[in-house]
């Protein structure tokens, strides 16, 4: 089977579709892949290195305000649309499968009018623009959240969850030895903090604020900070860390930083509130305000409407975001409680599932 596969722009897009293509390989090893990304983006980087081959669509998004970027977009959209269709024409696919992003529209749309059958996967609780639009042309639409029907038609949709990484579960036996590995005590509760691999502001500024006040009630702080804010935060954890903060511009290892921790502090991306679900911690969800459709806020609301997570808005963080923690790290009845309710959110296979559902494509 050859199968496209089109999606990238953020994280959130590339690695759920790294995810399917690795569970494809092992259900099909003689099944062929092909991405399709935007130029520039940072898939085309990621793919290549998760040992798939990539090519780039000149196509860009329309942004908010009114710029001259905006004038060039009907003219990038057509020469995408025109690659998009040669690309299809030559490899010739049976499947053609979207996880949303710039490039996904373009690359679906082609294939669709070349009458192959097509997969949408939207990772989000609020559907996105370009998954919306493909929704009428699409076999199969993969989601994460019950309630979809709002967006796309129910005889479409298949709940599976969103595909992460399962190298990411924690032990929870190993975790005094995940706490020695970041040079932290191995008995003390431990307080997570994830902006993302570039960082979270609100979350960074709200920290470098409130440390000392953490590590004064004696808990331990993991501080991942992206890399703009890592030398305020090394001078934060210099001034009031006690010996019981460590501060990270990036963690590769997040399974042990996960296993460390007894309660996490994250943005509420899509691919960070299923990492959350699949490692079953107690979580603080502050959802970038930014977001396309408010849709972190959507994410972060369908955990906390289930007693999954607590929710701190981030105009509010820099005043309730650490006391909020403190509370949390300091009442373990209700660790329990958030960790439950979270591994009862879980879909560990989603990226089989979806994988399967790509392979039903051929006989449709």
């Amino acid at each position: 089977m050859r199968i496209i596969i089109s999606g990238g722009g953020t994280g959130g897009h590339i690695y759920p579709a790294i995810a399917v293509a690795n569970e494809l390989k092992t259900i099909a090893p003689a099944t062929e892949l092909l991405f399709v990304g935007a130029e520039g983006k940072m898939e085309m980087e990621k793919v290549p290195r998760a040992g798939y081959p990539i090519v780039g669509l000149p196509v860009v998004g329309i942004k908010r305000e009114l710029t001259l970027e905006n004038l060039a977009f009907p003219f990038k959209l057509g020469r995408s649309l025109l690659r998009a269709r040669q690309i299809v024409r030559d490899f010739r696919p049976d499947a053609a499968v979207g996880f949303g992003g710039y490039a996904s529209g373009p690359v679906l749309l082609a294939a669709s009018l070349k009458g192959i059958p097509t997969l949408i996967q939207e990772q989000n609780s609020y559907a996105g623009i370009t998954n919306k639009a493909l929704a009428r042309w699409a076999s199969r639409i993969c989601v994460a959240y019950p309630g979809m029907d709002a967006f796309f038609p129910s005889d479409k949709i298949r709940l599976t969850g969103n595909p992460v990484r399962t190298d990411i579960r924690p032990a929870p036996e190993k975790k005094a030895e995940s706490r020695s590995f970041f040079g932290l005590q191995p008995d003390r509760n431990t307080l997570l903090v994830i902006g993302g691999s570039q960082g979270a502001r609100t979350l960074n500024e709200s920290m470098e604020k409130d440390l000392h006040l953490l590590t004064g009630a004696g808990h331990q702080v993991i501080w991942q900070t992206g890399p703009p804010f890592s030398e305020r935060a090394q001078k934060a954890v210099a001034q009031h860390g006690n010996g019981l903060a460590e501060a990270f511009d990036f963690i590769y290892e997040m399974n042990k930083a996960y296993a460390a921790a007894d309660v996490v502090v994250s943005r509420a991306g899509a691919l960070s509130v299923s990492e959350l679900c699949l490692v079953e911690k107690p979580a603080i969800l502050v959802p970038f305000p930014a977001a396309a459709e408010d849709h972190q806020t959507k994410n972060a609301m369908s955990l906390v409407e289930r007693q999954a997570a607590l929710l701190v808005n981030d105009r509010d963080a820099r005043t309730d975001l650490v006391p909020m923690a403190l509370g949390l790290l300091q009442d373990t009845n209700q660790q329990q409680i958030l960790s439950q309710h979270i591994r009862e959110m879980g879909r560990p296979d989603a990226a089989r599932e979806i994988a399967e559902e790509v392979l039903k494509l051929k006989n449709e």
